[in-house]
């Protein structure tokens, strides 16, 4: 008993995120809002304004317990609901959240609150850095795409017509709470997602991670609560220790972006209606597929990476896309290299790299594995 509530312990201890010596921000893992005032008191915002920011879903299951326990902090607190959906992940929304901001007049010592998952997050962040060029904001992101990838690391912005996070800023946050009891509320969609970004982490990163995930397969399906703080522990801190190195992306972040590039395209042609994570696990087989071809990968690693993804109701193949479109818009993405894809492969689990070298025959090939209309009278 005393070894596993030791264990318990460590997984809530607070995650410290640095610039060389320098905290610049706190990751607090809990299991429920319950200390959401006192860590926010940390960030000293008495007579300061709060605004928060959500969607129109997760208004409804979480706002008013937040603004409870905000508002003994703060001298003012207020909140703006946009519409949920990665549809409404654009500037004329960001053009209303700084309205409200202005409206409500808030100033450079007060602090912007996203409440939501990746898409609040993204918006709320990026409205941050813009207004009064950059105020405070914190992250509370209740998916768990949110809060294993995009609440850390201070990556915002938003899609500008069919290019995905084309606009945006480095903007990192005062404080990320993550409440993982929010994870029991997600649908089977939505969960299934965020195990896209978690089984990257694995892959990229740590291969006894990866291989941890598929011996707590069951666990996590079942949302084991012990279960699921250690692993989204396990992947803060994967991400944590590559954004400490690398904060702007000029090099070793970019492993971050391990099934981005297929995955982005993919989820642009299909018009979002496949979940982000839906489409990361996609471009992860792709990327996996180059790197089997490659005689990096042996046969039974590859086919054990692909099928893993079915394990946690992640699709591995698509419909209704041509490649040539597929291709066409990978070279649109923002992660382009003078004029050359830039792409995250493995040498081995956990083992990822940046190739410049993938060549259109080579994607074209993997994609043709993964398209389902090319395969329908097998």
């Amino acid at each position: 008993m005393e070894q596993t509530e030791n264990t318990a312990a460590a997984f809530h201890s607070p995650i410290s995120v640095r610039k060389g010596s320098e905290e610049i921000y706190r990751i607090y893992p809990e299991d429920s809002f319950d200390h959401l005032g006192e860590r926010m008191a940390d960030l000293k915002p008495s007579g300061r304004r709060m605004a928060v920011i959500t969607d129109s879903h997760v208004e409804k299951f979480y706002l008013r317990e937040v603004l409870d326990r905000l508002r003994p902090v703060c001298a003012e607190l207020s909140s703006f609901v946009i519409q949920a959906g990665e549809e409404h992940k654009n500037l004329d929304w960001i053009r209303k959240i700084l309205t409200y901001l202005i409206e409500n007049r808030l100033d450079r010592h007060d602090i912007v609150v996203a409440l939501g998952g990746g898409v609040v997050g993204d918006m709320a962040g990026f409205a941050a850095a813009c207004y009064l060029r950059g105020i405070r904001f914190v992250q509370i992101p209740t998916t768990l795409l949110s809060q294993v990838d995009s609440s850390i690391g201070g990556k915002t912005g938003v899609d500008f017509d069919k290019y995905k996070n084309m606009v945006g800023a480095f903007h990192q946050p005062s404080m990320v709470y993550l409440n993982i009891s929010t994870l029991q509320s997600l649908d089977g969609l939505q969960f299934a997602s965020g195990m896209g970004e978690v089984l990257k982490h694995g892959l990229i990163r740590d291969a006894g991670y990866y291989e941890w995930l598929l011996d707590h397969m069951e666990a996590i399906e079942e949302r084991d609560s012990a279960t699921l703080l250690q692993m989204v522990v396990r992947s803060v801190n994967i991400k944590r220790e590559i954004v400490e190195r690398d904060p702007e992306e000029m090099n070793d972040r970019a492993l971050l972006n391990f099934g981005h590039t297929a995955g982005h395209a993919i989820e642009r042609l299909k018009n979002f209606s496949l979940a982000h994570g839906q489409c990361v696990a996609l471009g992860c087989v792709v990327a996996a597929y180059i790197s089997w071809q490659r005689k990096y990968l042996d046969d039974d690693t590859f086919y054990e990476i692909r099928d893993m993804f079915v394990g946690f109701d992640l699709p591995i193949s698509f419909d209704s896309i041509q490649i040539d479109d597929i291709i066409r818009v990978m070279k649109l993405d923002k992660k382009m290299d003078k004029g050359q894809i830039r792409f995250i492969l493995l040498h081995q689990l956990g083992d990822a790299y940046i190739d410049r070298t993938v060549t259109d025959e080579e994607i074209r090939k993997a994609l043709e594995f993964i398209d389902a209309d090319l395969h329908q009278n097998d």
